[in-house]
């Protein structure tokens, strides 16, 4: 393996699941990789001695002699017959995304002149179309933003801190489907990255990060500012690299975006020595990407005969429910036409919602934890589950061996590691959504669901959803949470760009805001970041300003706690600089106010540091206005952003009005009682036949 670049991805082993080893090292740096400080100079050395090798010809698989030439010959590549993957369609493929992403409108404004390797990262992006970036600068990346002080095409948003700009990545990245970059320095610069890359992994969003590095002479000599960031990150990243030839960018920079966007989502990381950045070079843009391990197993359209097999499957169901996740985001218009042709009732993840319209008479909402209980009767009474790009996660199945343990699942999902990887599948399909769902619904073309086959079954449903609705208690003196949501939702018309943090008041706009359309609503699913709200809005905004990006503009709203709004509040100086039109909607309960209901729940009320207020004078207690800590409006002021709190029901409305009709940003100081629980829940672990419907803090015991 070359040193030039160091690389890392998931693989395939011999069963056709992916995985995610670790960085193939060269043998003298693996060697040295546990040694100490005295390693880390031999490390350097060996770095080094290798920089004349050839680049690494296979990125997700160390290839085999064979496999190597059965690449380069696709016409005697055996096609995975198991899993329809073809290298030559793979291919294919590459070359229309390279063309797509290289237009001849683009001009070398540098001609056949060398320039410096900044300048070739930031005509890199320009290449790639990615005129949006999020960036703070630091000695080791200081040359990438020269750079892009150059360039006429990429323009920079200067986030607060390194999380706040790769959660706004995020936030750009979840609500376009675009890839999300942003760029850091070395050392905290790059480990503030951190958080970020393990949630887009997680929740899988297209991103590349990309990162300054000490010169090559100083890495592992513990420089300034040093960290092994490609190692750092090796487990939390779609695939990572350390750039140690100027020829590499091009190509690198190249496969970041092509990695990050194909297959399953997910953020890549590459990593640039400064004296890289400054060192100077004519970019050879012809060079082709070199990760044909990769690309011989990305999956093709699914086949009939595996299609058929779901139809098939429709036919012989009484009960079927829809299970629906980010996976099926830009399958929306195949999904709805499917649901139309079938009749089939839709439940959504966290991650799938506006996926399918929650105002259609078939939409059951979110399943899971804190889903609906007539979501949650469905999937344990149904004889076929529909799993549309999802992984069974946690959240949602609960106790796994009664999840849905009536029925026979379907499960057709991009990465075939996930399928059976929780719940057994007896029909599988490993593709993309989108096509999959296509050639369902022309097959059902010719062999229809009978009309009303499940009628008696939707019956049943509805049934339970009169009994138990999604509802919440009616006070007079005090703000409800959920009613504050279902407030703004009817004040935006359910019309706007969604964030949240993550806490109670997550799940609540996940239950009483009203998605229509997908790409309306980011939040961290998988690792659950607080602090995701605000940066992830401002991406958002960056997004859908209206301006050169083709989209139209959209008010984007941060619905978020209090806990998880300190985590990243620096970045109202963000939106006010950029004049983004950002409404932070604040929950404030001056409590982390999940972890409260769980104490509530199963602690017997024992507050273990959850209380976030003034400890002499506490709000909920005294009801004081002074009391209140800290004060959102009097920060929100002193960032010059206009702000205003709400105490009292008759507040509320008109204040949201106000917020909604003042040009760029505002915020929105809403106090509300902390004794109130997110419902429905089912305990950890739990089933459906445990969820819980009724009660809140001022319970004594449970």
């Amino acid at each position: 393996m070359s040193a030039n670049v160091w690389q890392q991805s998931h693989c395939m082993n011999g069963e056709g699941r992916t995985c995610r080893p670790a960085v193939q090292l060269p043998r003298a740096l693996s060697q040295t990789s546990r040694q100490g400080r005295c390693g880390r100079r031999q490390r350097a050395e060996a770095i080094r001695a290798q920089r004349h090798d050839s680049r690494v010809e296979a990125a997700s698989t160390k290839l085999t002699e064979s496999e190597i030439k059965e690449a380069q010959a696709p016409e005697q590549y055996d096609d995975w017959t198991a899993t329809g993957y073809q290298l030559e369609e793979a291919r294919q493929a590459a070359k229309a995304s390279m063309d797509s992403q290289s237009p001849e409108e683009w001009v070398d404004r540098f001609g056949d002149e060398p320039r410096k390797g900044a300048d070739i990262v930031v005509q890199c992006l320009e290449r790639e179309g990615a005129h949006r970036v999020f960036a703070y600068p630091g000695g080791c990346s200081m040359e990438i933003h020269q750079a892009l002080t150059r360039s006429n095409l990429v323009k920079n948003t200067l986030c607060r801190h390194e999380q706040g700009e790769i959660f706004a990545a995020e936030g750009y990245a979840k609500t376009t489907g675009d890839v999300g970059v942003c760029i850091a320095t070395s050392g905290p610069g790059a480990t503030n990255l951190v958080t970020g890359l393990a949630d887009a992994l997680l929740d899988s969003v297209p991103m590349v990060a990309i990162t300054g590095q000490v010169p090559r002479k100083l890495i592992g000599t513990d420089a300034f500012q040093e960290t092994p960031i490609v190692e750092v990150t090796r487990q939390i990243t779609k695939h990572n690299y350390l750039v140690m030839d100027i020829t590499d960018l091009p190509r690198v920079i190249k496969e970041a975006f092509y990695l990050a966007r194909t297959g399953r989502p997910g953020p890549v990381l590459v990593d640039v020595p400064k004296d890289i950045q400054q060192q100077l070079a004519v970019p050879d843009w012809s060079i082709p990407m070199a990760i044909s391990g990769y690309m011989s197993r990305l999956p093709q359209p699914p086949q009939e005969r595996e299609l058929k097999k779901v139809v098939d499957a429709l036919h012989g169901a009484r009960k079927p429910v829809l299970y629906v996740g980010g996976g099926c985001l830009d399958s929306s218009k195949e999904l709805r036409e499917f649901v139309a042709k079938t009749g089939i009732p839709v439940a959504s993840t966290l991650m799938g919602l506006g996926a399918f319209p929650d105002s259609d008479a078939l939409a059951l909402q979110m399943l899971g934890m804190h889903g609906t209980v007539f979501a949650n009767f469905a999937v344990d009474e149904a004889d076929l589950l529909l799993a549309f790009g999802v992984r069974f996660d946690d959240r949602v199945t609960g106790k796994l061996e009664t999840f849905a343990s009536k029925a026979r699942v379907v499960h057709i999902d991009i990465d075939p590691a996930e399928i059976s990887k929780n719940k057994e599948a007896h029909v599988m399909v490993c593709s993309d959504t989108r096509p999959a769902i296509k050639g369902i619904n022309k097959l059902l073309e010719q062999y229809p669901v009978p009309e009303g086959q499940y009628s008696t079954w939707v019956e049943s449903i509805n049934e339970v959803r009169e009994k138990f609705p999604m509802w919440y208690p009616e006070k007079d003196d005090v703000i409800i949470p959920q009613w504050a949501i279902q407030t703004l939702c009817e004040e935006t018309k359910g019309d706007a760009i969604i964030t949240t943090g993550v806490g109670q008041h997550q799940m609540w706009a996940a239950q009483w805001y009203k998605y229509n359309e997908p790409r309306r609503w980011a939040s961290s699913g998988g690792l659950g970041s607080m602090g995701f709200g605000l940066p992830s809005a401002l991406g958002a905004a960056v997004a859908w300003d209206g301006t050169d990006s083709g989209r139209p503009k959209k008010v984007v709203v941060d619905i978020d706690g209090d806990g998880s709004f300190l985590m990243n509040c620096q970045e109202l100086a963000t939106i006010f600089i950029e004049k983004l039109d950002v409404k932070c909607f604040i929950m404030n309960n001056q409590h982390l106010g999940m972890v409260v209901q769980w104490e509530d729940r199963f602690y017997k009320k024992n507050r273990a540091h959850t209380y976030l207020g003034h400890r002499d004078a506490e709000w909920h207690l005294t009801n004081e206005t002074k009391d209140i800590y800290p004060d959102f409006v009097k920060m929100a002021e002193s960032f010059s952003v206009p702000a205003k709190r709400v105490l009292r029901p008759e507040e509320l409305r008109p204040a949201i009005r106000e917020m909604l009709d003042t040009p760029g940003p505002y915020l929105l100081d809403v106090m509300v009682p902390h004794i109130e629980h997110v419902l429905p829940m089912i305990p950890g672990g739990g089933s459906y036949k445990d969820i819980i419907t009724t009660g809140d803090g001022s319970i004594e015991h449970y």
